[in-house]
């Protein structure tokens, strides 16, 4: 290793050109914290002649995979150049070249984590993934490291800053999503093509990751539930903000008596909840260890310079072990086998919103429907419907099991005084105690 660890970087984007600040301006503390200089050597690129912020005598920009891969000098590759199968691809061979591998690429570690875990393992190669999730905030390394000797049960958190920008300015500012949508992709808080995010799949790819981690478990891509926000409608947050919830996007899981349960969905939070004041493009992960009780990772999720320094954390982890001759040892199986827990055993409490007509005894074909199935209401609002012979029910339940909840929702549908079932959401935490418990009849 010498006096000096050189790095190569597969693709040089916001987070590269992120990587190669934070080594020229860090080196100082870099040289202390570890023994030795931190140089990037090489830097994979699609044009090499790309106006770009660095100092091309340090780092050699190329358009050939092979000047980073299989360079005997680099010892560390980072791979930020994104995408599935080419990044795979390159981190198979950057192992069999015995080299060490950060990335920040969710997709990858979602769908190929444990492939690339095994051929890390094989090759005594250190494969860390710090920044796939949560940007800056080190919630891997604190599940893994800091609650390594607890048992955590529960993982919940906003691992979407896009999301959760839009969400915030519908419950603070009143904006529609698509006004919402729009001001985000103005800021660069959205992609020009916002799926992966408002369709709750990006948040499903990092949940993925943490329930792997914080469960010992083989959790899998396909084993998230997953449900976007591009259905919410604001009388949803005005009525959830009227009884003391606000709304966001949560990846949720549990973990309890060898049973799984992982999903992202919109969710009314308690405004009392940790997670509730966590806004704009901000990410938060709350986390409940059987020990240690509740704790809440919060911070930047994205940003060059933030994700950057989670990839140098991972960087600054690599080369420790190779000076202490440690590499590939952290591999760890999956501990627990994978069992997924059924609806009948999954609790919560939910949120509805239903049209029905405006007659006497409405309310209470539908009370009688959802006593049959053991499920009482924690609140209720009864309001009108304007211009129309429809009023407005709305209902926060108490805890029921999901395989109820969904009876009473098809049920209801067969109810002929049950005009549209407008939306349904989970709950989590009280929401305004003193909110009056409202149940006349229509």
């Amino acid at each position: 290793m010498g006096d000096s660890v050189s790095i190569g970087l597969l693709g040089l984007g916001v987070v590269g050109s992120g990587v190669i600040k934070l080594v020229e301006d860090h080196q100082e503390k870099l040289v202390h914290q570890l023994g030795v200089k931190v140089k990037v050597k090489s830097a994979l690129v699609r044009n090499p002649d790309k106006a770009r912020n660095i100092d091309r005598e340090r780092t050699h920009l190329t358009t050939n995979p092979d000047d980073v891969l299989n360079d005997p000098e680099i010892d560390v590759v980072v791979e930020v150049m994104g995408g599935i199968d080419k990044a795979r691809e390159y981190i198979l061979q950057a192992f069999s070249a015995k080299k060490h591998v950060i990335t920040a690429n969710k997709d990858l570690v979602a769908l190929h984590g444990k492939e690339l875990q095994e051929a890390a393992a094989r090759n005594k190669c250190d494969f860390f993934y710090e920044a796939s999730v949560a940007g800056g905030i080190p919630i891997l390394r604190g599940i893994t490291e800091g609650l390594s000797s607890d048992r955590i049960q529960q993982v919940m958190g906003i691992v979407n800053g896009t999301t959760n920008y839009i969400l915030t300015k519908m419950n603070s500012d009143g904006m529609s999503y698509e006004d919402a949508l729009q001001e985000a992709q103005e800021l660069g808080f959205a992609e020009a093509d916002p799926t992966a995010d408002v369709e709750g799949l990006d948040a499903a790819r990092k949940m993925a990751i943490l329930g792997r981690l914080a469960f010992s478990t083989d959790v899998e891509l396909d084993d998230v539930e997953v449900t976007g926000i591009k259905g919410i409608e604001l009388e949803d947050l005005q009525n959830g903000d009227r009884l003391g919830y606000t709304m966001k996007l949560i990846g949720f899981a549990n973990f309890d008596n060898q049973k799984l349960e992982v999903n992202v969905q919109p969710t009314l939070l308690s405004k009392e909840h940790p997670l509730a004041d966590v806004k704009n493009e901000y990410n938060a992960v709350y986390v409940y260890g059987k020990a240690v009780g509740e704790t809440m990772f919060y911070g930047p999720g994205a940003g060059s310079l933030p994700t950057a320094t989670a990839v140098m954390a991972d960087v600054v982890a690599a080369i420790k072990n190779m000076r202490l001759g440690v590499t590939g040892s952290q591999v760890a199986e999956p501990h627990f086998k994978k069992e997924l827990k059924p609806a009948d055993q999954r609790f919560g409490q939910f949120y509805g919103r239903l049209y029905v007509k405006d007659e006497a005894g409405v309310f209470s074909s539908i009370s009688s429907l959802f006593h049959e199935l053991g499920i009482s209401f924690q609140r209720i609002l009864q309001t009108p419907v304007e211009h129309n012979e429809l009023a407005e029910i709305v209902f926060i339940t108490y805890e029921t099991t999901l395989e109820n909840f969904n009876k009473a929702l098809n049920e209801l549908k067969n109810l002929e005084n049950v005009i549209e079932i407008k939306s349904y959401y989970k709950v989590e935490g009280d929401g305004d105690n003193d909110m009056a418990r409202t149940t006349e009849t229509l």
